[in-house]
């Protein structure tokens, strides 16, 4: 029986590790455009960039956006939380052994921004980034600042972690 549980053990760290990408989230300090209106190829991971004080700035390889901050309408926040699995699964269950089932997930928050402007034609646009956790408490507030806009949270939760 300990054979059979040690060789279900290791293939389940095995199928873990052999997709690990998919699981995991984008670098803390990068954003991905998840969709809208622009011409940004959906899922590009890169960099939004307010340190010119007229544009902020989307630039991933392949893809790139900017928008003036007075062209700015509306700008709003929210937050989702999900479950990781990967290397949480992993590490219960060589380190703990198949009782470790309890720590088969772990929390993980995601961090939504939604850009609405108009272009140069005066038409609405929009554009919905997945930001990384270490760039978005920056982000907004510098948002808020160039656009003249107030950031509209989602809910207390988010209202909460976008003003820490």
């Amino acid at each position: 029986m300990t054979k059979f549980i040690k060789s279900v053990s290791l293939l389940l760290v095995l199928c873990i590790f052999a997709d690990l990408g998919a699981f995991a989230g984008i670098p803390a300090d990068k954003s991905v455009y998840i969709g809208g209106t622009s011409s940004i190829q959906k899922n590009a991971q890169g960099v939004l960039s307010t340190e010119d004080a007229k544009v902020l700035r989307f630039s991933a390889q392949g893809s790139a956006w900017e928008v003036e901050y007075g062209k700015i309408s509306s700008l709003s926040y929210g937050q989702h939380a999900g479950r990781r699995v990967g290397a949480t699964v992993a590490l219960g269950v060589t380190t703990l052994g198949v009782g470790a089932l309890p720590m088969l997930f772990s929390k993980k928050r995601r961090h939504y921004l939604t850009i609405e402007y108009t272009d140069a034609n005066n038409t609405a646009q929009a554009a919905v980034f997945e930001v990384g956790k270490n760039a978005i408490r920056t982000l907004l507030t510098t948002l808020e600042v160039r656009s003249g806009k107030k950031v509209e949270y989602e809910d207390d939760e988010a209202r909460k972690a976008g003003n820490k």
